[in-house]
This record gives structure tokens, C-alpha cells and sequence, in this order.
């Protein structure tokens, strides 16, 4: 089969296309046949190494890259009852999706709605799992809270806004540009500021009486956590989700008390989709928003095993608005 992998660590120049054997199954896993996988920045930090040392997300070379897909189960592990062949299903958070025939542990495996296209399961099972635990289960967001979104015509940003809307929070969000803010707006974020290096944090006490939000989801990590800090109220939350524009390496925690008692949480998709029942339950919220038009995912980009390297670049340089897919 087909795959598209890394020997090393580096920029896009490491990645390599692969012949190799359709896995085999082992106890609690199965194969998969391919049909889309999701591009994240997840696999561009795959790619970089970042991952290498890591206790929650450990990948060790040579790896098949992507962590997220959609396909048919081809082929179950000794002992497993509990997916058949035949079966639609998608995944995150496993290894190995840039490839015809994807090896997936059992406990990753959602099973998707027959309306639901592969294409949409694909862009959306990460994303729509990771923004469902952001809003639900670590800001608790309800009616009268506030929350500001950076990167908001990303994939988890313009998530992240939809889902806030729907639980009746105030959305404020931060862009790059006039049309990345466009998109947040058209998704229902009341207020969009340009980042200006920091000033957002300007904007966003200006429209809150000097308040602040009661969250900010972070996803950028250096250049913003710091003006973030300082636009979320007192005793507000500040969850910083990603670094994908650096990480902050220099943090005193009494900054926190200074800013305001805040709260700030760095949390992992993986501890909040512990078991399949977890992570059934985000994955059928997600997809029966879909298809009910609850909230969106754009699929902004479709490429293949031959032109992965442009998508990788795109995600890379913040280009991409909305979410990018590669067709098996």
C-alpha cells in the first residue's frame, strides 16, 4: 500500500512516500481502508519532533504520518466484538492515517452516522471533539458568559464560536486579516479584533466595561497568552490549548495572581476521550450538530498522498482558513 511518512525530523524536505504491507491486526485493534484524513497542525509538530519526548502523545520513529481519518473496517484483532467489517468509522489521536489502509486501536474508533459523508467525519472528529470538551467540559460555557477565541477562522476556532453560540455565550474573536475576520463574524462571533500585536487585549476590556471575558481559548501560545491574560477577568479561565506560534517557556505562576487569581489550564484531547464510550459520546454530539445545522466545517482544501506536502505548508504559515482534508 501506499503512505506518506518520516525517517527524521524536520520541514516538509523529510517527508517520504512508502510501499509497504497492509498492517495486520493485533488483540484490540483493526484495519482500516482509508478513505480521508484530516491535516492538523498535529502532524506538522509530528513532523518537527515536538512529539518525540512526549508522555501523552509518544511517536517514535520511522511513523506514518497523520493522526486523524475516516474509512471501512477491513479487518479486526483476535478478541475484538465490538466494530465488524464493514463498518464506518472515524479516528483521531492514531498514528498513520496518510496511508491506503490505516492500523487503529480499537478505543479510537467512532462510529459515523450513514448520512454522514467520510470527507466531513474526517475533518471534523478532532476538531469538533476537541472544541465540544473546550466548551463543555473546561469552560462550562452557558448563557451570560463571555469567552474570546483567538485563531477564529481556524478549524477549532470557527468550532469553538459555533458551539459558544449554541450554549448562549458572547463570542469576541482575534484574526490575522479582514477576511479571516469576515468568517468569524458570519459564524456568529458578536465582536472580531485584529491580534495588533497585543492591542486585542485593548479592544476586548474596551467592550467589557474593563471586565474582561470570563474565558480565553488560546491556541497560539507565545505571541498572544500574556495579552490574553490580561483581557480575562477576575478569576477568569484562560486555556491554552495549542502553541502553534511558540511556546511560552518563561511563565512565573505569580503572574497569575497578579493579572487577577487567574485560572490557567493546559489541556489534552486525550484525557477527555479516556475510553470509546468517551469519545463516542463527543463524536455523535459533534456529527448530529452537523447534520441537524447546528455548526459547520468548511472544508476549505482536498488533496492527496501526492500533494500533502502543500496542504502541511499551508497549515504551517496560517494560510488555511477553515479545515483541509487529503483524499486516499
Amino acid at each position: 500500500m501506499r503512505a506518506v511518512g518520516i525517517t527524521r525530523y524536520g520541514d516538509a524536505s523529510v517527508l517520504e512516500r512508502w510501499e509497504v504491507p497492509v498492517p495486520v491486526p493485533g488483540p484490540a485493534e483493526a484495519v482500516v481502508k482509508v478513505h480521508y484524513a484530516g491535516i492538523n497542525f498535529m502532524d506538522v509538530h509530528t513532523r518537527q519532533g515536538k512529539y518525540a519526548t512526549s508522555s501523552t502523545y509518544r511517536v517514535s520513529l520511522p511513523v506514518t504520518l497523520g493522526m486523524e481519518g475516516a474509512g471501512e473496517v477491513m479487518s479486526c484483532g483476535p478478541g475484538v466484538d465490538d466494530v465488524v467489517v464493514g463498518e464506518r468509522v472515524a479516528w483521531c489521536l492514531s498514528w498513520g492515517s496518510y496511508a491506503q489502509y490505516a492500523l487503529v486501536p480499537v478505543a479510537r474508533l467512532a462510529r459515523i452516522p450513514d448520512e454522514l459523508g467520510f470527507d466531513m467525519a474526517a475533518a471534523s472528529i478532532f476538531q469538533g471533539c476537541t472544541a465540544h470538551y473546550l466548551v463543555n467540559d473546561v469552560a462550562r460555557l452557558g448563557p451570560g458568559t463571555t469567552c474570546l477565541v483567538h485563531a477564529a477562522s481556524g478549524a477549532i476556532g470557527q468550532l469553538l464560536i459555533q458551539m459558544a453560540k449554541c450554549h448562549g455565550a458572547r463570542v469576541m474573536a482575534t484574526t490575522s486579516s479582514p477576511a479571516k475576520a469576515d468568517v468569524a463574524r458570519s459564524l456568529g462571533a458578536d465582536d472580531v479584533f485584529a491580534y495588533d500585536e497585543g492591542h486585542f487585549a485593548d479592544a476586548v476590556l474596551e467592550v467589557t466595561e474593563g471586565r474582561g471575558v470570563d474565558v480565553t481559548f488560546d491556541s497560539l501560545g507565545a505571541p498572544t497568552l500574556r495579552d490574553s491574560m490580561r483581557c480575562t477577568r477576575t478569576r477568569g479561565l484562560v486555556v491554552n490549548y495549542g502553541s502553534v506560534a511558540g511556546s511560552v517557556r518563561d511563565l512565573d505562576p505569580i503572574e497569575l495572581g497578579e493579572a487577577g487569581s487567574l485560572i490557567l489550564t493546559r489541556p489534552r484531547l486525550a484525557d477527555y476521550i479516556a475510553n470509546r464510550g468517551e469519545l463516542q459520546r463527543r463524536a455523535d454530539d459533534v456529527f448530529s450538530g452537523l447534520l441537524r445545522g447546528q455548526w459547520r466545517v468548511d472544508i476549505t482544501g482536498e488533496f492527496t498522498l501526492d500533494t500533502v506536502e502543500q496542504a502541511m505548508a499551508d497549515l504551517e504559515r496560517r494560510r488555511q482558513i477553515g479545515k483541509a482534508v487529503v483524499r486516499i
